[in-house]
């Protein structure tokens, strides 16, 4: 039984998805929440080990079916190892990113099948889904000179970075319910975190 909350924090490269998943967790802290911090590709020993080779510059020749492949693999492991569990805990669990980034980044981004997405993401999760999705946007080009070191995803086209902005905002408007948008273009952190904070309240 699954008595918790699932969040996701997701957004194009630069958008303060980090920054806004560790402040909203330390808000739910301090309001008495019980609280797991994660993020993908990663969370888990065996889902850190594939960061690392999905995100290193020295992989950049590897093939999109070995990336969607690998992305798969990490989030299959931490759904079983970390997610599910809090979950039927209690826990709020608060994912800096998951299987949207995939849609948006391997999906509309580097243009594999959709069908075929979806069909392995019912494998790598079992079905679960989050309760709430913050789409953090921000102007892909805008995004991307707000970003410190490149990994090999950072150094992807500008091309493809756009492909991925249009992608998430094409998920948002299918599944209004589930993902909320919130522009960081010209927005402060402090608004921004404001807005966040107003949606994860609205579910928990």
């Amino acid at each position: 039984m699954r008595l918790g909350k699932f969040i996701t924090i997701e957004g194009p490269e630069g958008s303060g998805k980090s920054t806004h998943s560790r402040l909203l967790c330390g808000y739910l802290r301090r309001n008495g929440r019980k609280v797991v911090h994660t993020r993908e590709p990663g969370g888990t020993g065996i889902s850190e080990a594939v960061r690392q080779i999905l995100l290193s510059n020295k992989n950049k020749g590897m093939a999109d079916a070995c990336e969607l492949l690998l992305f798969m693999a990490a989030r299959a492991q931490i759904v079983e190892e970390v997610i599910k569990p809090a979950l039927k805990k209690g826990y709020i669990v608060v994912c800096d990113r998951f299987h949207d980034a995939t849609v948006a980044y391997q999906g509309y981004g580097a243009g594999m099948d959709l069908r075929t997405i979806e069909s392995m993401r019912k494998l790598a999760t079992g079905g679960l889904k989050p309760d709430l999705t913050v789409l953090l946007d921000v102007e892909s080009g805008i995004g991307l000179r707000r970003g410190g070191a490149h990994d090999r995803m950072e150094t992807k086209s500008p091309g493809f970075h756009k492909r991925v902005r249009n992608g998430y905002l094409r998920l948002a408007a299918k599944e209004p319910r589930r993902v909320k948008v919130i522009c960081t273009t010209r927005s402060s952190v402090n608004d921004v975190q404001e807005r966040v904070r107003e949606a994860v309240n609205n579910v928990i």
